[in-house]
């Protein structure tokens, strides 16, 4: 299965030299990423010089297989490819001149409308006449590609692509058109989206989606949306991060998912500080499958299935895994082959191998009517409204605890289905959904990850294939039909959106660099839900809840140069080498003063602090407000932590002016504190602005 990045052979930018996934491997053989010098040569260099120049690194012995030692010859993001090497012949390749670093490719994987209304962006408000809905701007969608002739991707009203884009699509000529050029209505509906397939399946290869990258840039995309992730790496081996650097150095914005390991701390992914690392939120919006109990208990659940004409009787209830075992509890395939539960509703955990759906299968093919969907205790309160091929509920851990409590309690217990419809202005929201990744880093600690929540729970979805009932009647890959979306979740779905609002706000403050655009969404995040209360910790919701409309005018952005990234590259310790490949360009840390993650002029503030000690955390605020504006300091300070700030008071008398201020950080005897956080925040308060930044106490 070829790339359709792949398939760009002889794009003028892009340098391919074999048209097979890089994830290919055998007994000897695998594939690396190689970063490597530029060529000492004053000339422009062409696609061919590089090609010469990789080709002189690799070991002149050709392949068993007779396959092309070179996958990808990058031109863009990196100097340097992707080649098929033993690790005998990568220890022989490090003594070349010229040679920099080189890491094993590795698999990441996927982490798989009332939006708009939901974050305020309805048709006709001031915010979208502003922003003119992302015209002219370009999104580079970096996943598994799309279905080109899907309503979503009609061009209606669009305008022709802006002449800085240099792709080209490789569809049919004839389902390529304003809108697809290389969602219900998206974020930014008026942007162009360039499609880059770098994923099979669930899994994409790093050297893949490096390859994205690199054709995204040189084809002029304005901001990138990555959706995958394999865990927390060095930066020096992390290909992603690596590419996502080189985009924003080129004033790309990249955003990307958190992860789906969720509620587990130390989950995070994609953690480097030039991403935007985006976690999944609830909406107020419930798609409503109502449980009522033969005791008169009522419950709610949700399916995006709801049935015309299901029995409104009760039913009798039956839970497979009260005799059944594990895999009887979860529904998995085959395990209710031994069970009667024809005409029964059935109870079914929501763990095991197969996913929600799939697990109404099994249920429908065993003979049952129906089927209530019970969360495990980590999965708490977040419910999925699937698209099921029978009746069905999807409740909470605490509902659903409720259920088998009647269930196991009774000789005929019964239930039934309600089906509600669609509701809106349900509580609490928004609240951090139970599968999205949770901070600190594992590896690269200090930042504090993810950076904003964001809607990624039931929304609504381009879907190339039929969903629902009617799906086990057609074949997968049919034609588009009515049921041509479908409800999912996941910080997969959560990062398109931030993209989305980037845009926006690029469109209407097109000079802001990718960093001043990350700290007004961090800087303007909602903290409390619709009824007042905290969303919840700074390691599940960073800074907060997207409020586009206040992110549209912060006040006061913290901005970050992309040479500000080398000192804190060489302050986690690498070596030189290992600094630049990631830099992409020869350094040497000893000429650098290197800084810690605490000095980076990030939108939050994350310290460590030991037993009476003190610290000083310097940052520097960018006035993006009103010429002539006064802010004053308000501290809620972390406890067990003495926090000061000075200056008190910050005022501007011209835009774009920037001053500085410093917390002093001070502790007592941490004790029985240690390995703890603390929370609190700092505030810079105008007559118009509030400038918020979290801050996080380790107690080392």
């Amino acid at each position: 299965m070829k790339l359709l990045v792949i398939l760009l052979l002889f794009h003028t930018t892009f340098l391919m030299i074999n048209g097979q996934i890089s994830s290919i491997t055998n007994t000897h053989h695998e594939t690396y990423i190689v970063h490597v010098q530029k060529p000492k040569n004053t000339k422009p260099l062409r696609s061919t010089d590089l090609l010469s120049w990789y080709m002189s690194f690799l070991p002149t012995k050709t392949l068993a297989s007779g396959e092309a030692r070179i996958v990808y010859a990058y031109q863009t993001a990196i100097t340097g490819f992707a080649a098929r090497l033993t690790s005998a012949e990568v220890k022989a390749m490090e003594m070349k001149e010229g040679f920099i670093h080189a890491t094993k490719d590795r698999m990441l994987y996927l982490h798989t409308t009332h939006i708009n209304d939901y974050l305020g962006l309805n048709q006709g408000t001031c915010l979208q006449k502003d922003t003119n809905l992302g015209k002219g701007l370009i999104i580079g969608m970096l996943d598994t590609g799309v279905l080109p002739n899907h309503p979503s991707f009609n061009d209606s009203g669009l305008p022709h692509p802006p002449t800085k884009w240099k792709g080209h699509c490789d569809f049919k000529p004839s389902t390529c058109n304003n809108k697809l050029i290389g969602t219900a209505s998206g974020i930014a509906p008026n942007c162009h989206l360039a499609i880059y397939k770098v994923c099979h399946s669930r899994v994409c290869g790093s050297s893949d989606v490096l390859a994205g990258i690199d054709q995204a840039m040189a084809d002029g995309v304005d901001v990138i949306s990555l959706s995958f992730g394999g865990g927390a790496v060095p930066f020096y081996n992390d290909a992603v991060a690596i590419g996502a650097l080189a985009a924003v150095e080129k004033g790309i914005i990249v955003t990307s998912s958190a992860g789906n390991s969720g509620p587990t701390k130390g989950t995070i992914e994609n953690d480097s500080p030039w991403l935007i690392t985006v976690g999944a939120s609830t909406m107020d919006r419930m798609i409503r499958a109502r449980v009522k109990l033969g005791n008169g208990e009522e419950l709610p659940g949700e399916s995006a299935y709801h049935p015309s004409g299901f029995t409104s009787g009760f039913l009798p209830i039956i839970y497979p895994g009260r005799h059944g075992g594990s895999r009887a509890k979860a529904c998995s395939d085959g395990s209710l082959s031994r069970i009667n539960v024809k005409g029964m509703v059935v109870l079914c955990h929501n763990s095991g191998e197969n996913h929600t759906v799939e697990k109404g299968i099994v249920v429908q093919r065993a003979g049952g009517v129906a089927m209530i969907l019970i969360n495990e205790e980590d999965q708490d309160m977040t419910t999925r409204a699937a698209a099921h091929v029978l009746p069905a509920a999807h409740v909470s851990y605490s509902d659903g605890r409720r259920i088998l409590a009647y269930a196991l309690s009774k000789t005929n217990p019964t239930a039934t289905i309600v089906f509600d419809g669609t509701l809106y202005g349900i509580s609490p929201a928004p609240s951090v959904a139970s599968f999205s990744s949770r901070g600190p880093s594992s590896v690269n600690e200090g930042v504090l990850k993810p950076d904003i929540i964001a809607p990624g729970v039931n929304i609504l979805a381009a879907w190339p294939s039929p969903v629902g009932p009617l799906s086990l009647e057609s074949p997968v890959n049919s034609t588009i039909t009515s049921m041509a979306f479908n409800i999912v979740s996941g910080t997969s779905l959560s990062s398109p959106v931030i993209a989305g609002v980037a845009t926006l706000l690029k469109t209407t403050h097109p000079n802001w660099s990718p960093a001043a655009i990350k700290s007004a969404i961090m800087t303007t995040a909602d903290t409390l839900d619709r009824d007042g209360l905290p969303i919840s910790d700074l390691y599940s919701m960073g800074a907060g809840h997207i409020n586009l409309a206040k992110a549209n005018d912060p006040g006061l952005v913290y901005d970050i140069i992309k040479d500000d990234y080398i000192p804190y590259l060489c302050g986690l310790g690498y070596t030189d080498k290992q600094v630049s490949a990631v830099a992409r360009r020869i350094i040497e840390c000893a000429s650098i003063d290197p800084i810690n993650a605490e000095e980076l002029n990030y939108p939050s503030v994350t310290v460590a602090l030991g037993s009476k000690a003190k610290k000083t955390i310097t940052r520097l605020v960018t006035n993006v407000g009103e010429s002539e504006s006064l802010y004053t300091v308000q501290i809620k300070k972390p406890e067990g932590v003495e926090v000061s700030v000075y200056p008190k008071k910050l005022g501007f008398s011209e835009m774009n002016q920037t001053l500085s201020f410093s917390l002093y950080f001070s502790s007592g005897d941490v004790g029985a504190m240690k390995g703890d956080v603390s929370e609190g925040y700092l505030r810079w308060v105008s007559n118009k602005h509030i400038v918020r930044s979290p801050i996080l106490v380790t107690f080392t």
